[in-house]
């Protein structure tokens, strides 16, 4: 394999690098030498994710040696680089790197770029309970529940004692080599299922001593998860691939929408608390639960739901809003306060125990897998949480309350009750990523195929970026052609908008269109709807759609699969992986000319897959879908972004950045088929 010396490192590279390629890895070496922050957009098929390893783990290894055994396995590079392998104990004093991605199939395939390479750090890839808990009972449970059932079965007493987790930290000791070759979340799996050790704890243990953590955003941006990492902050290195959306999640994460419906629920589940615990009380002396807590968080509750009933709102449409310091005067008045909201927090914990207790579990001690396992309650403790996480509250200058009517259940339209959402939205995406500044981080790398137009992508940020880098594309212009199809085969205008997308012209015009697209195009065609609605009311429409009006013809569907077997994009995250492989096989079908797959923008095919060569040789966008501009959240974020602009300094030019709603799945041959988005 090729090695290039780049600003003063070799770098192991699995193949003849591009240029662009080489362009890619000197940002990312300067960016990590000068300790500053990159914002690095290369196209989909450059081999980003690639450069991205071989150069960040060629320069985290001239400064040290990975967190290798000396008597382990040999190191690929060089000779000359074995002899530098230095104790675990000297590698701690080096930089950690946790590289993020947005999801877990993202994570799979940069895990698999990594076995390409001659590097062999020390490496984990963390995952949640639900994808490495191997329990028996525990695995079926969710959220907190599942984390709390866990917590009590691996507490040391004599009955029900996890024996997965107790296993943990002898196979920690016996397989030192851990992590040394590539390991995926499916491989931590495996290996509880075959030696008995929980997969989650052993994830866990593993990444205090690792070179490269792997792992969601979420474990980065959401404070809780990043205060459970053991990780040595300081000059560590971070990296967001995928980071065309991250700053409407950081936003979005730091948000919340209290609903009727939720409030309610809230409400219901503080009063079985109360009953239970004077329940236990009654039966069995059992008084570590007071019900006069419980009691008072349902009053509280009850007192919050008349208080957002009674916002005045002169117009449905605008709705009700405040400053984002406004809800601290709001809850005031119910005596929430930063003191007061710690006591609650702490009842609400105690609640959502007492619930899985008694939800989950039999006379006999059991999991009760038949019942419900949700708790609303938990939704509740985090919306306090966000609220009163800084004392001061500074961030809530960034924030807009909003209360807004909105449809209501059959249950509260007959009991002559409305149904209200109170909200508080976060407008600065900053407001996550300025921790890592505090925490002494060496430097961030966000990295995608669209960060343009990147003044506005800092700009939302509120970080410095000194390196940045928009790499043209490895193929060359006649490799490719992207348009737009204004006109369907009969010549019907293509017009997605809200409009005119119901009606059935639109939907057959756009079904022949297809038609001809899966005649013409060999192997893989991928079809993607604004909304999983559009989808399933086009392929409903298709199915019973003729050629022409006239009944005798064979529907629109059945021509479709006559030249391509077709593939629906499932709205269940369970479903899609089999989704996936029924497209992979259905491409090896000798009996049709390859196979289409029906996919939504934003949705799981969009982000993070790889479909090269056969798998998409086409891509077709029937829609756009953009907010609709009178939404309250966009109304107010715009408005937001105005006061912003007007506070720059005269003469910045900082543009508007257009939402992503594809991601980087762009391949040989695109169309468009609408004028308007929808």
């Amino acid at each position: 394999m090729p090695i290039y010396k780049i600003r003063g490192i070799d770098v192991d590279f699995p193949y003849e690098a591009y240029d662009c390629q080489i362009a890619y890895m000197e940002k990312v070496i300067q960016s990590l030498q000068n300790r500053s922050n990159a914002l690095l957009e290369s196209p989909t098929g450059t081999g980003k994710t690639l450069c991205l390893l071989c150069a960040t783990l060629a320069w985290r290894k001239s400064l040290g040696g990975f967190s290798v055994r000396k008597s382990g396995r040999r190191d690929h590079i060089s000779s000359s680089q074995q002899s530098d392998e230095s104790s675990q104990s000297e590698s701690s004093t080096l930089p950690s790197i946790v590289y993020a991605s947005r999801t877990h199939s993202q994570i799979r395939q940069v895990v698999k770029e990594l076995k390409r390479t001659n590097y062999r750090p020390k490496m984990v890839v963390l995952g949640s309970r639900e994808q490495l808990c191997i329990h028996e009972e525990v695995s079926q449970l969710r959220g907190k529940t599942q984390t709390n059932a866990c917590h009590a079965l691996c507490k040391k007493r004599k009955k029900r004692y996890c024996a997965h987790f107790s296993r943990v930290a002898e196979f920690m000791k016996i397989n030192p080599s851990l992590g040394e070759e590539p390991i995926d979340i499916e491989d931590l799996v495996n290996i509880g299922r075959s030696s008995g050790p929980c997969p989650y704890y052993v994830s866990r243990e593993l990444h205090k001593t690792v070179d490269i953590l792997f792992a969601p955003y979420n474990y980065l941006i959401d404070r809780g998860y990043r205060k459970s990492l053991n990780i040595q902050w300081t000059n560590s290195i971070l990296i967001f691939d995928e980071a065309h959306n991250l700053e409407s999640l950081c936003a979005d994460a730091a948000s919340f929408d209290l609903s009727s419906g939720l409030l309610t629920a809230c409400i219901s589940e503080a009063k079985n608390c109360t009953d239970l615990s004077i329940e236990r009380r009654e039966m069995s002396s059992d008084k570590s639960c007071n019900p006069n807590n419980f009691a008072i968080l349902r009053a509280l509750l009850l007192k919050l739901e008349k208080k957002i009933g009674e916002v005045p709102i002169d117009s449905k449409e605008l709705g009700f809003t405040k400053p984002g310091p406004y809800i601290y005067e709001f809850l005031a008045d119910l005596n929430i306060t930063q003191k007061t909201a710690n006591m609650l927090i702490d009842i609400i914990e105690e609640a959502t125990v007492l619930l899985e207790e008694d939800t989950n579990t039999t006379e006999d001690g059991k999991t009760n897998k038949s019942k419900s396992t949700v708790c609303r309650l938990e939704s509740m403790g985090d919306i306090l949480q966000q609220i009163f996480r800084d004392d001061g509250n500074p961030h809530a200058q960034y924030y807009r309350v909003h209360v807004q009517e909105v449809q209501g259940n059959g249950m509260d339209s007959f009991k002559g009750k409305g149904s209200r959402t109170l909200s508080w939205w976060c407008f600065n995406p900053g407001i996550a990523m300025e921790q890592f500044s505090r925490l002494g981080v060496g430097s961030i790398i966000l990295t995608s195929g669209t960060l343009s137009p990147m003044d506005s992508f800092a700009e939302e940020l509120k970080l410095d970026f000194p390196v940045r880098l928009e790499n043209p594309h490895v193929i060359s212009d006649n490799q490719i052609w992207a348009g737009a199809v204004p006109v369907g085969p009969s010549g019907y205008t293509f017009n997605s908008s809200y409009r005119t997308r119901d009606s059935i012209e639109y939907k057959q015009e756009l079904g022949n269109a297809i038609v001809n697209f899966a005649r013409v195009v060999p192997d893989g065609l991928l079809v993607f709807f604004p909304s999983y609605y559009i989808l399933e009311q086009c392929i409903g429409c298709w199915k019973t759609l003729g050629h022409s009006i006239s009944m005798g013809s064979s529907t629109i569907w059945e021509r479709i699969c006559k030249h391509k077997l077709p593939v629906v994009e499932p709205r269940q995250s369970s479903l899609f992986p089999t989704a996936i492989e029924d497209y992979m096989a259905k491409l090896k079908d000798k009996s049709a000319s390859g196979a289409v797959f029906f996919a939504v923008c934003r949705g799981k095919v969009s982000e993070g897959l790889d479909f090269t060569d056969h798998a998409g040789r086409a891509v077709v966008i029937t829609g756009i879908p953009f907010a609709t501009r009178t939404d309250p959240k966009v109304r107010l974020k715009r408005e937001f972004l105005d006061q912003q602009m007007a506070l720059q300094p005269t003469g910045s030019k900082v543009q508007v950045k257009p939402k992503r709603c594809l991601g980087p799945n762009r391949r040989r041959l695109v169309y468009s088929t609408s004028n308007q988005g929808s």
